[in-house]
């Protein structure tokens, strides 16, 4: 390296350690950022006489962030060593012992969370002040949003209360409070944090304390600064579990250990249980455990001489984005995934990485070509967290989510609101049949019995079935001849048999003669349950007036409002979906020999309002076990009558159904004097209005 490639370097790392420490937004994984660190360190001790004054080399972390006033550690807060492999360990082993004359040394182990360190002053026992480490010497201060962290004890406890507490620790914000934060945040359109470290630096800095008030958010102490009006006990460990006994969270994975063998178990056990944690580490801290010993080793500019940070393998890394899939799944849900040149991270080759949904797209303002970084912490599906945008192409092309279905061509539809895309087309869709069919066949659907999920996915492996029609031109042969997965005792292929076989293909005839609804229901239409599909019946007197029926027109209909409304209207909008429902109803001559679907239509038909069903207005809650009838068919019957069945108990429902073992909405319908009705109260009231015979 030249003396003018050096000074570059340094000042692409001070570039990178701005971003990192004062803006809270990374532009590159931790493991690119020492990489760089460590040829600046290899180069400077190379050449003393060329080291730049603004080498972040000589300094610890960044400066003070505008609108946070400064406040100066009286005692540095400096950051440790950081080594990478055993021979490394074994040197600092070696050192200490050659150091201090004996062969097993004892060591207090830790594990190193990746968050934010900070320092927090207790003055007589109260929280008066909290720092962040800044430059080691000038941190921010950030008081008041650390007495928002509920694990930090505003007051200490116990008898034995200092006068002066100097406390160093990280606030780290834990996976699960991470994946809830990313989640909402991706909903509404908010921000989504690239780590945890991340998020908890981003929270903990921000100038309205309110806000991080919101941030789950917790911390662990790991050194005391400085102590006053109270001696401390003699050793790293014993210090940690004085703080405890303050009120003062530490890790509880933090023990002592003895010599290098000790060292190297800890670091392999820690290993192992980095993915099994609710937080996320990037190695282990290693510090000789009596404290005269540490204070005859002292420190460098920099770094303590007595303790050392073994890290991990990254968990990010950079590599080049090859291309962008676009997935559709068995629910019509259309996921981007990022093609890459294959990066060791996180334990294991990546070589694909999710990218969520269009927003995440938009958010990342990604290219084809783009170097990307990639997360991947244990078994979590590793993710595109960000683009390096100084290693952009300047004819980089953008990466655009699709307006139609890679799959089968139908309109992608996202509708407002929503994050996550929809292929339409779900009677066509062979990425979506799996799925269809079996709601298709289920028992509130057409109700075709013994065709399972293995028969299914065997229909559709075989290619006997490419779309839900086609279960309507099976023959017995088809059936009888299906394989399926596995073998006979013989090692020959597993067939369905004939006995089956006609059992299929007597519930595919008997399907034929369906009630509307229940057809309606078979169509797998987004949003479109049960209770919608009865409504839907009682609506329109036919498929075709369905079919035709206007937004208004569908928002006419208790219950249904614009996004069910739409999502009806998409349906049926798509070419694809049409030309299935002509095999079926409409036009089967053309398909099927001229045999398909016969639509009933509801009893309830015959009335011209809704309005006039009996229990229209009426809001029911069913709870307990029916043992006339299951849940489902219950809700059915009541909705066919014009009543709304909810899933909790309010002022305003108008009876609760209560059968066996029922159990809190039961109470809460004592509680606000809700009427309830047994078993034998609704039977009779079906048989009232005709659903049932006496």
């Amino acid at each position: 390296m030249t003396k003018q490639e050096y000074l570059e370097k340094v000042a692409l790392a001070n570039r990178y350690s701005i971003a990192y420490y004062v803006n809270d937004e990374p532009l590159v994984p931790d493991a690119e950022y020492d990489r760089l660190f460590h040829e600046l360190l290899d180069y400077e001790v190379a050449h003393p006489q060329d080291l730049a004054q603004d080498s972040p080399t000589i300094r610890v972390g960044g400066k003070v962030r505008a609108g946070f006033e400064e406040v100066a550690h009286k005692v540095p807060l400096l950051s440790l060593g950081d080594i990478f492999n055993q021979e490394e360990l074994e040197n600092f082993s070696q050192k200490i012992t050659d150091e201090e004359g004996y062969s097993e040394v004892e060591y207090c182990a830790e594990v190193k969370l990746d968050g934010l360190a900070v320092s927090i002053i207790y003055e007589n026992g109260l929280l008066v002040r909290a720092a962040t480490r800044g430059d080691g010497k000038v941190g921010e201060n950030i008081t008041e949003n650390i007495k928002t962290i509920k694990s930090i004890p505003l007051r200490l406890i116990g008898e034995h209360i200092p006068s002066y507490l100097d406390v160093r620790g990280e606030v780290f914000m834990p996976r699960d409070g991470f994946n809830a934060w990313n989640e909402k945040a991706r909903k509404i359109g908010g921000k989504v944090f690239a780590n945890p470290r991340n998020a908890a630096a981003g929270s903990l800095r921000q100038l309205d304390s309110a806000i991080t008030a919101k941030r789950p958010l917790t911390f662990n102490a790991y050194y005391i600064g400085e102590c006053q009006g109270q001696s401390l006990p003699d050793t790293q460990y014993e210090r940690l579990v004085w703080l405890k006994k303050l009120g003062i969270p530490i890790n509880p994975l933090t023990k002592i250990v003895k010599g290098l063998k000790g060292l190297e178990d800890f670091y392999k056990d820690i290993a192992q249980k980095r993915d099994s944690l609710n937080y996320d580490i990037d190695g282990v801290v290693l510090k000789v455990n009596e404290i005269a010993v540490q204070e005859r080793m002292g420190f460098t500019s920099r770094v303590p001489r007595w303790a050392v940070a073994y890290k991990f393998p990254p968990q990010e890394e950079i590599t080049k984005l090859l291309d962008v899939e676009f997935q559709v799944g068995r629910t019509g849900a259309v996921t981007p995934v990022a093609k890459l040149e294959p990066v060791y991270v996180g334990g294991a080759t990546i070589s694909s990485a999710t990218l969520h949904n269009a927003d995440e797209i938009e958010r990342l303002d990604l290219c084809y070509g783009d170097y990307v970084t990639i997360r991947r912490a244990g078994d979590v599906i590793p993710q595109v967290v960000g683009v390096v945008q100084e290693k952009r192409l300047k004819d980089a092309k953008k990466v655009v989510f699709p307006t139609k279905c890679p799959v089968c061509g139908s309109d992608i539809e996202r509708l407002e609101g929503e994050v996550v895309s929809y292929c339409t087309g779900g009677l066509y869709c062979k990425a979506q049949l799996k799925r269809s069919l079996e709601h298709f066949v289920s028992r509130d659907a057409m109700d075709i019995e013994n065709l399972g999920g293995a028969i299914v996915d065997a229909l559709v492996a075989s290619g006997k079935v490419t779309a839900i029609s086609d279960l309507y031109l099976l023959s017995l042969e088809d059936l009888a001849t299906l394989p399926l997965e596995g073998q006979t005792l013989s090692g020959k292929t597993r067939l369905l048999g004939s006995v089956v076989a006609k059992k299929i293909l007597n519930n595919i005839n008997n399907s034929r003669k369906i009630d509307f609804n229940r057809f309606i229901y078979a169509l797998g239409i987004p949003s479109v349950g049960q209770a919608t599909a009865l409504l839907l019946a009682r609506k329109f007197a036919g498929l075709k007036e369905l079919m035709q029926a206007t937004k208004d027109d569908l928002m006419s209909i208790p219950d249904i409002g614009p996004k069910s409304a739409q999502e009806i209207l998409d349906f049926f909008k798509e070419p694809h979906n049409k030309e299935i429902i002509d095999r079926l109803v409409l036009k089967p001559e053309e398909y099927i020999l001229g045999q398909g679907l016969t639509l009933m239509p509801l009893k309830a038909q015959a009335s011209d309002t809704l309005g006039a069903l009996p229990l229209e207005g009426r809001t029911y809650v069913l709870t307990g076990t029916l043992s006339s009838m299951d849940r489902s068919l219950a809700k059915e019957h009541l909705v066919s009558l014009g009543a709304k069945v909810s899933g909790s108990v309010s002022k305003k429902t108008y009876a609760v159904i209560a059968g066996e073992a029922a159990g809190s909405k039961l109470a809460k319908a004592n509680e606000l004097g809700v009427q309830v009705l047994s078993e034998d109260d609704f039977l009779a009231l079906l048989q009232e209005y005709g659903i049932l015979s006496n």
